[in-house]
């Protein structure tokens, strides 16, 4: 009986380990990236992007191996800026899986679904409707001036965490600029953020250094996972009005 009972708490133990197992989906952008601020850091034709796509790569990897240390067993990357091939596959950890370029049904979130546990953003901007943001926009600073659900404006922060929402999966910490921070956790609630620089105009921000900015975020990480079960998914309740503003006339003709 004495070695039935041992059996027994044993296998209870193992079961919790297991229970504690989690799956975590990280959505990576740029302009939210420590020390970005213009075109020159975001895509191939600017002088610092290569040193800032090491700065992108570096963000996720603090976020990773955070999670993985806090009990995170998997983990899938969606590289979501520009082209979507920003991340430098090679340097992240052997056992992530990464999503890269476009069309994906899913956009930004492709490759989300019921089993994850949280979601992580990282290198995320503010709004187009948000005056303060460094690279502030929405999907698109060429062609689109807002995008609205039910009246309320959605960055690609909120919009994105409503997309996880749908699957039953919270958004469990952000990281960008103050206004990018401060603004998706104003819609969908007590997300962690890491600030990893602040916002002083469209073009400028005063940034953490970079290896501050990693452990910053990683600190973050660790937090949201190990206490991921007060996170709760973003849900918008139908039904759904979605309102775009376009810059120029021809893409609304289209539609």
């Amino acid at each position: 009986m004495k070695h039935l009972t041992k059996c027994i708490l044993t296998l209870s133990i193992i079961t919790g380990l297991w229970s504690q197992d989690k799956k975590i989906f990280i959505s990576a952008d740029l302009e939210g990236v420590v020390g970005a601020v213009t075109g020159e850091q975001l895509g191939p034709g600017g002088f610092e992007y290569n040193r800032f796509r090491e700065f992108m790569t570096a963000e996720v990897n603090a976020a990773i191996e955070a999670a993985k240390s806090a009990g995170a067993t998997e983990i899938l990357v969606a590289d979501s800026h520009g082209n979507g091939q920003n991340l430098l596959i090679e340097k992240l950890p052997k056992d992530v899986k990464l999503i890269r370029s476009w069309p994906r049904p899913l956009g930004m979130m492709e490759g989300i679904d019921s089993s994850f546990d949280g979601v992580i953003f990282t290198g995320y901007h503010a709004s187009t409707d948000n005056k303060e943001g460094v690279r502030a926009h929405t999907f698109s600073s060429a062609r689109l001036t807002s995008l609205k659900v039910n009246g309320e404006v959605m960055t690609e922060g909120s919009w994105n965490a409503a997309v996880a929402g749908e699957f039953g999966v919270p958004v469990i910490m952000i990281s960008g600029d103050d206004a990018a921070v401060n603004e998706v956790k104003s819609v969908i609630g007590n997300a962690e953020g890491a600030i990893v620089k602040e916002s002083i105009s469209f073009h400028s921000a005063k940034s953490l250094h970079p290896e501050a900015a990693y452990d910053l975020i990683a600190e973050k990480t660790s937090y949201a996972v190990k206490n991921i079960k007060k996170y709760k998914p973003y849900k918008i309740k139908g039904p759904v009005t979605v309102s775009v503003s376009f810059k120029h006339y021809q893409p609304s003709q289209i539609l």
